[in-house]
């Protein structure tokens, strides 16, 4: 696309970021996390949401490079030390009820050279730090979305063969197509979308299986689901009283497993991009909700940091459904990102439930909640394991079982 195209584009999704993953009200204040290269797309967010009529807008800016300096030179102890600005500056903003907007745009090889135990002190640290604001985001206490921007180093690892700002364009065109910006109306359009993904999570939640069962080469892994578990898809409300759309792109249907009841192994379809490090071809056995063996081609080391974080790392707290035909696995490319590889392949995460996916879950207290079935971490890590050769099924309550997908794709129609 041509200069004048691009500005188009670029504001069109921009507005879209604004309008529908944010849902921005009047009178709202926004915070933005985004590294220092997402800047072209930060500054047209902010004009679109004072145009919404945001009070305030503000950013927190990143640099991965900086930070890969840090971890690489600082004294060991060094590492565990995080500042209460970050943090303090968020809840600020998270606690009044205003908004939050992510822009994931890092370089998914950026800590590759440094040692996965340094890189896991540094980030388990942040996630305990930064515990306050993950609460309030993985409940749903205020309107949320996180999107994505190109970087040259992370658009370079997707198209390794073009020249650094060809890759870039390449990039932005696939942004716009996910996301829906290239259709002549974004909005209606996400609008359709929305609806399509919620009759799906409709018709999961009126069959309430008490599992799922996932088979296809190297997977044979059977999924308990909370008596209480909750579908949802796309667009949610939060405590705010705001409908918002938490990530673009979005292809998937979720619930929460219950934490105690996954059995068998599962084979991951794609790479998994762990704080800067990339793991690759792994298998993981779980029994009794556990896992209780892992092996990995590459990245075993920085898996297994990731696995032991803490009690809850140890398990699943998140199940989606994502049909293979999604325009991100359409695009036939690894984004090396999860908020784009998550949303070409079913998927589940390690770590922390969200306690909207369980009726009834934002009241509990923490011990009523793990009760029930719900897993508490501090990490939160989605992982690709759908494919065109995976099969999953229903069970019900009397043990029959129903196709839910087969070949990857869905086996009922809403």
């Amino acid at each position: 696309m041509n200069e004048q195209e691009f500005s188009q584009a670029l504001q069109k999704y921009a507005d879209v970021v604004v309008r529908v993953g944010l849902n921005l009200r009047a009178g709202q204040r926004l915070i933005i996390f985004a590294g220092i290269f997402d800047y072209p797309l930060v500054r047209l967010v902010t004009a679109s949401a004072y145009r919404a009529g945001a009070r305030y807008v503000d950013v927190i800016w990143d640099d991965e490079e900086t930070t890969h300096v840090h971890l690489n030179n600082a004294p060991k102890e060094a590492l565990t030390e995080i500042p209460n600005w970050m943090p303090n500056a968020a809840l600020e903003f998270l606690e009044n009820g205003d908004a939050y907007l992510g822009i994931a745009s890092a370089n998914p090889d950026v800590f590759s050279d440094v040692d996965p135990e340094r890189v896991s002190m540094y980030r388990t640290a942040n996630l305990k730090k930064l515990e306050k604001v993950y609460d309030i985001v993985m409940r749903d206490a205020i309107n949320w979305s996180i999107v994505s921007s190109p970087t040259r180093e992370w658009a370079s690892k997707i198209f390794p063969d073009m020249a650094k700002e060809q890759a870039v364009e390449r990039l932005w065109e696939a942004i716009f197509q996910t996301c829906r910006i290239d259709q002549p109306d974004p909005i209606a359009a996400w609008t359709k979308h929305i609806t399509d993904l919620k009759k799906r999570s409709e018709h999961m939640n009126a069959k309430r299986y008490t599992a799922l069962h996932y088979k296809a080469p190297g997977t044979d892994l059977t999924i308990g689901l909370p008596e209480r578990h909750s579908w949802l898809a796309a667009q949610m409300k939060a405590e705010n009283g705001v409908e918002f759309t938490a990530n673009m792109p979005t292809e998937e249907i979720f619930t929460m497993p219950h934490k105690d009841r996954v059995n068998g192994t599962v084979s991951a379809s794609r790479p998994f991009v762990v704080a800067g490090s990339i793991v690759e071809d792994f298998v993981l056995t779980f029994e009794n909700g556990k896992i209780t063996h892992i092996t990995a081609e590459k990245g075993e080391d920085t898996l297994r940091k990731l696995i032991e974080t803490d009690e809850g790392s140890t398990r699943i707290g998140e199940v989606a459904l994502v049909p293979n035909s999604s325009p991100v696995s359409q695009r036939g490319h690894l984004f090396y990102n999860t908020l784009f590889d998550e949303n070409a392949a079913s998927h589940i995460a390690i770590g922390r439930a969200y306690r909207f996916t369980m009726n009834g879950g934002n009241e509990m207290t923490e011990e009523e909640f793990q009760a029930n079935g719900g897993n508490f971490s501090l990490t939160h890590n989605d992982f690709m394991i759908g494919s065109d050769k995976m099969d999953i099924d229903g069970i019900c309550d009397d043990g029959t079982l129903e196709p839910v997908m087969r070949s990857g794709e869905w086996a009922f129609d809403v």
